[in-house]
């Protein structure tokens, strides 16, 4: 390991030689000088790891020396010594990207630690991280087997998700693929779970799904106040995550409600269950004009706000709403821009489109392919719209206007590695999660299969029509043209099925900052 280079710049330098003599002992090497021209000199000539700049120097400045280094190396980190506790000068070091702040008289541990804070951290905290999560590594195992209850997943899938996110900063990737096989593991478990449990789950009221989310989550907020009320579509537990200190800075979590998407984990299902407040079964019957099943024709979620609309009268509500769904940036921008119109709504709902546009895109366009190669790279894309989006503007806007914010979606999505085969007539159902339709020829291991769709909350379109689920990262593929098939639709992002990904989603109540 190279040795670390310091250069300390102070006028009264001589004082400090105690310190000096502390670090050299500690194997860092020390280069001095008195004053700021000296050290941009010194700067130009030598390459340091670190600079301790004092604050109150005569003729150039410690505040107007940190500027003109950060000009010549803007990465080069510089920790400010200084005498004066002064909290605008505190202020103005550290807008000026310091990376420590230390006050005099200093300590030679209060030195190493800001140094080992400063150039060890990413070592430090890999090592730790590592350590935690071996110690972890038992316990996770041993909940895994005994975990059997629709809460138990809940806060088990938030663990992992926990631990995912914690071991990918990291340089040891064997613990994330230690971690990686025992998601592997919770998911072959939870697809066993819910296959033998899904039907007592679904019509368990005490139990949150798609269908009763606005009963038991909106309609108590809206008794608080005015409601912002965003769906983004296709958006995963972990991604939220990423997002979730950005949503932090204007709002304070209420409370996380977070729940099961209905099957299948698909928009046309989860989210008309979501705003009709029906299962898709009670859809088809009560409002036959609004719904579509797989293989009618025309999109199949035009009709969100006349089932939101049913949803609100049939529980007598008096409210005023606007619902809006974005599809592109242009019309993101616009409402976004003109957001404060809906100061007198007492709900205001948003639908956002551009997660899964994005997991659609990861199919279909190769440098989305190549910019989200993994989980890792999927959130990062998330993360990086997301600072940049029109949906961030409208939540500062809902903030400043003392609006409440639920953030929620209808379901996740799994990045599908391995197929399965499938047969069946030329009207069977597109998608590549699940499947439905007559005579379906399937393999029984890979599937949980409903021959009477009524039972599990869905419709049957036809007689002998069934539903059949993808567990794990499965997708269907039909025998002919297998092998080009299972290559183009490898390694990409779908939904419809069981996994964890799919159905244990976010859905979290803030109150404004």
């Amino acid at each position: 390991m190279n040795q670390i280079h310091i250069l300390w710049v102070d006028d009264e330098i001589d004082l400090l030689k105690p310190h000096i003599l502390f670090l050299e002992k500690k194997n860092y090497k020390v280069s001095t000088c008195t004053n700021g021209v000296d050290a941009l000199d010194l700067i130009d000539e030598i390459s340091f790891d670190v600079v301790f700049l004092d604050e109150n120097m005569p003729g150039l400045t410690g505040l107007e020396t940190l500027v003109q280094i950060k000009e010549k190396s803007r990465n080069l980190p510089i920790i400010m010594i200084t005498k004066s506790e002064e909290e605008n000068l505190m202020e103005e070091a550290i807008g000026n990207q310091i990376a420590d702040y230390l006050i005099k008289p200093l300590n030679p541990n209060q030195i190493l630690l800001s140094l080992k804070k400063n150039l060890d951290h990413s070592r430090l905290v890999s090592e730790q991280t590592t350590s935690n999560y071996q110690q972890e590594f038992r316990k996770i195992a041993m909940d895994l087997a005994m975990i059997n209850s629709y809460d138990d997943w809940i806060s088990f899938y938030k663990k992992l998700v926990f631990w995912e996110l914690q071991l990918e900063n990291i340089n040891d990737t064997g613990m994330l693929e230690i971690l990686q096989s025992q998601k592997q593991e919770a998911n072959s478990q939870f697809f066993r779970f819910i296959k033998k449990n899904y039907k007592d789950l679904l019509f368990d009221n005490e139990k949150l799904f798609s269908h009763n989310m606005f009963q038991k989550v909106v309609m108590p907020t809206l008794k608080k106040g005015k409601t912002f009320w965003v769906i983004m579509d296709n958006l995963r537990y972990d991604q939220f995550r990423l997002m979730e200190p950005i949503i932090n800075e204007y709002y304070k979590k209420q409370k996380e409600h977070d729940y099961y998407s209905i099957l299948p984990t698909a928009t046309q299902y989860a989210r008309n269950a979501i705003f009709s407040g029906l299962l898709p079964s009670e859809m088809e019957q009560k409002h036959p004009n609004y719904w579509k099943n797989d293989t009618d024709e025309g999109g199949k979620n035009l009709y969100e706000n006349e089932f939101l609309t049913e949803q609100i009268n049939r529980n007598r509500l008096d409210i005023k709403h606007e619902y809006y769904k974005i599809t592109n940036l242009t019309k993101g921008k616009l409402l976004a821009d003109n957001f404060q119109g809906n100061q007198d709504n007492d709900l205001t709902v948003v639908v956002i489109n551009f997660v899964d546009m994005l997991s659609h895109a990861k199919t279909e366009m190769d440098v989305v392919k190549e910019l989200a190669g993994d989980d890792k790279a999927y959130r990062s894309l998330t993360l990086s719209w997301f600072q940049n989006s029109p949906l961030l503007e409208m939540i500062k806007k809902a903030q400043s206007m003392g609006m409440q914010l639920i953030i929620t979606t209808d379901h996740g999505t799994i990045n599908t590695q391995h197929p399965t085969k499938i047969i069946g007539p030329k009207d069977i159902s597109t998608n590549l999660r699940y499947k439905t339709g007559r005579s379906l020829s399937f393999e029984e291991k890979d599937v949980y299969a409903s021959n009477n769709p009524k039972e599990i909350g869905l419709p049957q379109s036809a007689i002998n029509s069934s539903f059949v689920f993808a567990k794990e990262d499965l997708f269907f593929a039909y025998p002919n043209n297998y092998n080009h098939y299972v290559k183009y639709y490898r390694n990409t992002y779908q939904h419809g099925g069981i996994s964890l990904e799919e159905m244990i989603i976010p859905c979290v109540v803030y109150e404004p900052k």
